[in-house]
C-alpha cells in the first residue's frame, strides 16, 4: 500500500491553565474556566501553534469550558480556522479509543484535525495512535502539543510523532 503525498495529521492539544479546581466555585469541574493569566498564555500558544499547522480542516473540543475556551481562542488565531465541534469523546475521563475512532471518521487524506482535551486522555491517545496500546507515553503540559501523522490510515499504532511541544515552546514560537 503506498502513502498518500499528504497524509492527514493530528494535532493534540491540552487546554491551557484553568482555574484552581474549587468546589464552591465550581461545583461541577466542567464548568472550571480558564485562569485570566491561562487565557494570555493560550493567545500565546496559538500564535505559536500558528506557525507549526497552517490551515485547520477541523478542530474539535472537550465539552468543559476550560478546553471550550481554548478552542475559541485558536479559532480566533489559527488562519481558516473552522468553528470547533464539541465531542463528548473528548471530555474529562475519556477514553482514548472511542477518541481515535470519531478522528477516523472525520479525516481525509491531506486534512489536519486539532482536537482540545485533558489528561490523562490525550496522552493515552498518542499512546494508542503510535504503539496500539492506550498507555501514556508522553506528558502534555497546559497547553502543549502532539502532532499525530497517519501515513496510511488513522488507527491504533498507525501514527507517526512529528513533534510535541510544551505550552513555553509553542508560546516563544509565536513571539
Amino acid at each position: 500500500m503506498t502513502e498518500p503525498s499528504h497524509p492527514p495529521r493530528v494535532v493534540v492539544l491540552r487546554h491551557g491553565p484553568a482555574e484552581v479546581r474549587d468546589a464552591r466555585r465550581w461545583s461541577d469541574d466542567a464548568a472550571r474556566p480558564l485562569s485570566r493569566k491561562g487565557v494570555a498564555q493560550t493567545r500565546r500558544v496559538a500564535k505559536g501553534l500558528a506557525s507549526y499547522v497552517g490551515a485547520v480542516t477541523s478542530l474539535a473540543s472537550s465539552p468543559a469550558a476550560r478546553a471550550r475556551r481554548t478552542a475559541e481562542i485558536l479559532r480566533e488565531t489559527l488562519e481558516h480556522c473552522p468553528r470547533p465541534a464539541f465531542w463528548p469523546e473528548l471530555d474529562v475521563g475519556a477514553l482514548a479509543a472511542p477518541i481515535l475512532g470519531r478522528l477516523r471518521a472525520v479525516t481525509t487524506p491531506g486534512a489536519t484535525v486539532v482536537i482540545v482535551g485533558h489528561e490523562p486522555t490525550l496522552a493515552e491517545l498518542v499512546g494508542l495512535a503510535l504503539t496500539g496500546d492506550g498507555i501514556p507515553i508522553v506528558r502534555l503540559t497546559k497547553g502543549g502539543a502532539a502532532c499525530l501523522e497517519f501515513p496510511r490510515s488513522v488507527r491504533p499504532g498507525a501514527a507517526r510523532l512529528r513533534w510535541l511541544l510544551t505550552r513555553k515552546q509553542l508560546a516563544s514560537a509565536g513571539d
